[in-house]
C-alpha cells in the first residue's frame, strides 16, 4: 500500500511537517514521487517512522535514532551494537534520575522552608537560593 503525505502522517501519528524534517535530517529516506511530483510512501516508511516515534518515547535524540538508523540499515552485527545503544542509554538515564531525584529533596528542603503565611516580604527561599 502507498501513501501520500497527508494520509502518511495521519497513519504515523505526526504531522506532514514532522515527516518532512525527518527527510531533511536524513531518518527518512528521499521517498518516491508520482509523475505530479507527489510524495508517496509506503509500509516500511510507515514502520520506520513509528520506530523512530517509540526511540523518542524511549528519550533517544533524533542524532542518537540516526545513528541507530544506520544500524538497523547497515550493520551485520545488529544486534550487538543495539544492545551497546540501548545500554549506554540506560546508564544516562540512571543518572538523569538520580540528579532529579537531588533537585526533589532540594525542593523539598526549600519548601519546607516557607513559612505559612505565604505574604511575607522576605522571602525564605529566595534568601536561601541567594546565599547559596
Amino acid at each position: 500500500m502507498s501513501y501520500r503525505i497527508s494520509s502518511f502522517s495521519e497513519k504515523c501519528h505526526v504531522n506532514k511537517e514532522t515527516i518532512r524534517y525527518y527527510e531533511k535530517k536524513r531518518l527518512l529516506p528521499e521517498p518516491d514521487r508520482t509523475d505530479a511530483g507527489y510524495r508517496i510512501y509506503s509500509e516500511r516508511n510507515v514502520k520506520r517512522v513509528k520506530f523512530i516515534k517509540h526511540l523518542q518515547d524511549l528519550n533517544f535524540s533524533l542524532s542518537e535514532i540516526y545513528k541507530l538508523l544506520g544500524v538497523v540499515d547497515k550493520d551485520t552485527i545488529r544486534c550487538e551494537n543495539m544492545f551497546e545503544f540501548v545500554s549506554k542509554k540506560e546508564e544516562e538515564i540512571v543518572r538523569r534520575i538520580e540528579d532529579l531525584k537531588k533537585i526533589e529533596k532540594l525542593l523539598k528542603e526549600l519548601r519546607c522552608k516557607c513559612p505559612d503565611k505565604k505574604e511575607l516580604y522576605d522571602c525564605p527561599i529566595i534568601d536561601t537560593l541567594i546565599d547559596n
